[in-house]
């Protein structure tokens, strides 16, 4: 499991005086990004393969508020990822000072061809740094339709 740890700023928080929703959001991408940079997915090596991560949704949960002056923690654990890499799914858990648990978030991506804008597997070099990390529990083989699954069609279309 991967940790970052973050400083509440007074920009964090929203008019109720507790960490705002985009800030959580803001969180984990930092944590994202913080991880797979430490896994050898920087901005030079996405540039060089023309490639970027996005996000297909992020679902959150929230148990405790979180204020100025604490200091939190944001874990990410891998918990699906396709065979060539092209999807991938990740959980967070948001820690308080006292190490309780005030908030999760499951989210779902991929990474897009900045080229050809289509989605698009790794490179057997970048899908092997995925491929030798850890594999937690619950950790599973996703396909294309893991992406689809909250996709809703209105009637009236």
């Amino acid at each position: 499991m991967y940790f970052k740890d973050f400083e509440i700023r007074w920009s964090d928080v929203d008019a109720n005086r507790h960490l705002a929703n985009s800030a959580y959001i803001n969180f984990m991408s930092h944590t994202r990004m913080a991880f797979l940079i430490e896994q050898g997915f920087d901005h030079k090596i996405m540039a060089a393969h023309e490639i970027g991560p996005v996000v297909f949704y992020e679902h959150v949960y929230y148990f405790k508020e979180a204020f100025p002056g604490k200091p939190i923690k944001v874990s990410l654990e891998v918990m699906g990822l396709s065979e060539d890499g092209m999807f991938f799914e990740f959980h967070h858990n948001f820690y308080n000072h006292k190490g309780e648990n005030i908030a999760r978030c499951e989210m779902m991506g991929a990474w897009i061809d900045l080229k050809a804008r289509k989605l698009t597997g790794l490179t057997n070099d970048l899908l092997s740094k995925f491929s030798a990390l850890e594999k937690v529990e619950g950790f599973r083989v996703l396909t294309k339709e893991d992406s689809r699954k909250f996709a809703r069609i209105p009637k009236n279309l």
